[in-house]
């Protein structure tokens, strides 16, 4: 069953038809950056050669629509998540830039000797670097919380790991490996009844569900714009309004400042406080076009055509099962769209390039997931991500060409 018509979408997106290794191309690596619609293209060019100026500094008139569209932008990004407040979204340059900001604006200021930070052994770099970097400067202590033996977060565990001496609890909403979906609800009740405070990354889960940063009872959300139809270099960090002033700036410099003289600085308020420096300006914009897509097409269906794919390629795999083996849990309720798996004796960068072969795009390697691969005892893994524009037919070559690597291999 097909919850979306993908037909028609496909049309959006020009690079599909390019042929790779003489053959169409097939393109598995959403998980890493997805492709990108003629809207958020055309948005940008025309935006570059008709509407281009810098913004909020100018009276004239280019500056103010370019100051327009940018907070229009804003806007569109706390309607998508449901965000009380403009002020509570900030613009970054990514994820990782995101989550950065967290750990330097109020982890920083926050932790103390004996203070701990919990993690899963499930979180990519970006959600594990900044923290341990963090406890090195403030004395504070990383603790990982860990995985069920079918690749789901044990709960159990976590749960019993957030005591009074758990400040910040870090952890991602979906797995860039295992596919897993977290449940951030449950854990951000505990991590609040101790004291602390819960950051999501939602590097994975925000282009590929609905997110309600309300209902998820969260206090920081942190996602990138190039994995949800939108430009590279643009990302959002979501605060929760009431823990906006006990951030201080993670950028210093022009743009971010009221007033300034020799012995005193007044800031502006957030979000602006915290966007020091010109702008991803069409960055932004590119972002809100992405974000309109993404609503006209509706995040429910998306999540469901994407549940149906991963359903219809683990049925597949069981025509190899014996010569494959899977990460992550089974039950396709509990995960996304991404699948990582390994051809048995057979290195995961080689089953990569033969797919190459086939004009299949997937990735391979640790994703930046070292902890995680050292858990499953794995050097790395063959990922394979979905997103709307992807197809059962795909599916259907991949496996096929999945057979026949298995055959000459």
């Amino acid at each position: 069953m097909s919850y979306l018509n993908v037909g028609e979408i496909r049309k959006d997106f020009p690079i599909l038809e390019r042929d790779v290794k003489s053959r169409k191309i097939i393109y598995f690596d959403n998980a890493a950056s997805s492709l990108k619609p003629i809207q958020v293209v055309e948005a940008i060019r025309e935006f570059y050669m008709y509407e281009y100026s810098n913004i909020y500094r100018g009276v004239y008139t280019l500056s103010q629509k370019a100051t327009e569209r940018y907070e229009d932008a804003r806007e569109k990004v706390r309607k998508f998540i449901n965000a009380e407040s403009f002020e509570e979204v900030i613009f970054t340059y990514g994820a990782t830039d995101s989550i950065n900001m967290v750990a330097y604006s109020y982890g920083l200021s926050n932790l103390r000797e004996g203070d701990e930070i919990l993690l899963t052994v499930m979180e990519h770099h970006s959600n594990i670097l900044p923290w341990i970097n963090i406890a090195s400067m403030t004395g504070a202590k990383v603790k990982f919380a860990d995985i069920t033996s079918d690749g789901d977060l044990d709960y159990r565990e976590l749960e019993s790991e957030i005591t009074e001496k758990t400040k910040i609890v870090a952890v991602t909403g979906m797995s860039n490996v295992l596919g897993t979906i977290v449940d951030v609800k449950s854990i951000a009740r505990k991590v609040h009844e101790m004291g602390g405070v819960i950051l999501v990354d939602g590097a994975q889960s925000v282009p590929h569900m609905p997110t309600n940063v309300k209902d998820l009872e969260i206090d920081f959300l942190a996602f990138s714009g190039h994995k949800m139809l939108g430009p590279t270099g643009i990302g959002v960090l979501w605060v929760r309004k009431d823990l906006l002033k006990e951030l201080k700036p993670f950028r210093y410099g022009g743009g971010a400042v009221r007033e300034v003289d020799t012995e005193r600085v007044e800031y502006l308020e957030p979000p602006h406080k915290f966007e020091a420096g010109t702008p991803n300006i069409v960055g932004a914009i590119g972002l809100g076009v992405a974000i309109e897509y993404l609503e006209k097409v509706g995040l429910e269906n998306v999540r469901k055509h994407e549940e149906e794919l991963t359903k219809y390629t683990l049925k597949r795999f069981e025509e190899v099962e014996d010569m494959i083996e899977v990460y992550g849990p089974l039950d396709t309720s509990k995960r996304g769209g991404i699948i990582s798996f390994n051809l048995k004796n057979l290195d995961s960068n080689l089953v990569g390039t033969l797919l190459d072969s086939y004009g299949i795009a997937v990735r391979t390697g640790k994703h930046c997931a070292h902890i995680l691969h050292k858990k499953i005892n794995q050097e790395g893994t063959v990922r394979v991500s979905y997103y709307l524009y992807n197809t059962f037919e795909e599916i259907d070559k991949f496996i096929s060409a999945l057979h026949e690597i298995v055959d000459i291999t």
